[in-house]
């Protein structure tokens, strides 16, 4: 898909700028508290699709890593949240990029994949390898791990729906990850006939607008301070 939400897959020339980003946060953090003893500023890289690209947003600043951030700073964190989406990326496209991802090393990794697994049907067991592949480097490299979900939807049947959706919660528990099992649960709280009308949903009724994107970051904010609390406490 052109986006998180489509069957169309894009390339991945857009990960080259990412890794810049990645290394530019760093370097950014580094000569903002060169200067004198203050504590080196958390790093967080969130790791996802078009949702957390920000697909369709006119605005760079309305997307769902600058809104995180925000948020995070106005509770008192500082903290740089590294943009790692990628439109139409799968859990297979996030498994082969984590390691290059992880240089230089986040503090903390926000793992936002499924979505297009979904659309395109894809078997549940590959999904669960690929995002347990990701866990487990994370693991190996003590960082810790926030996993965030989307459900299943009944087009591919009952058994599709319960084998994906179990994914997430059996995954967290078996690394320790902060779980989100509905990122976009905020939104979905509103009718699918009244998004679009409340201001909540892009006109493909796929992505969130920046209202949504507000909402959505309004839920995960919480989940990522208990993110940062892993960090602080060293576990």
């Amino acid at each position: 898909m052109r986006h998180c939400l489509s069957f169309a897959s894009k390339g991945y020339g857009p990960v080259l700028g990412i890794r810049k980003r990645l290394a530019a946060g760093f370097i950014v953090a580094g000569l903002a508290f060169g200067a004198g003893p203050a504590l080196a500023q958390v790093s967080i890289l969130a790791l996802g699709d078009s949702l957390t690209q920000g697909y369709g947003l006119d605005n760079p600043e309305d997307g769902l890593v600058p809104q995180l951030q925000g948020w995070l700073r106005d509770h008192g964190q500082d903290v740089t949240v590294i943009n790692g989406g990628v439109s139409g990326d799968t859990t297979a496209g996030g498994l082969s990029r984590i390691d290059w991802l992880l240089t230089p090393q986040p503090d903390a990794v926000i793992v936002a994949l499924g979505g297009n697994d979904l659309l395109r049907g894809l078997p549940p067991y590959q999904a669960r390898e690929n995002l347990d592949g990701i866990l487990a480097k994370l693991q190996a490299k003590g960082i810790p791990a926030l996993l965030a979900g989307l459900p299943a939807p009944g087009n591919f049947g009952t058994d599709y729906q319960k084998e994906f959706d179990a994914i997430y919660p059996d995954l967290a528990q078996k690394y320790g990850a902060v779980l989100v099992p509905n990122l976009l649960a905020p939104i979905m709280k509103t009718p699918i006939e009244e998004r679009a009308s409340t201001d909540l949903m892009q006109p493909d009724n796929i992505h969130p607008s920046p209202e949504g994107v507000q909402k959505v970051v309004a839920a995960l904010g919480p989940k990522v301070l208990e993110l940062l609390a892993k960090v602080k406490s060293g576990s």
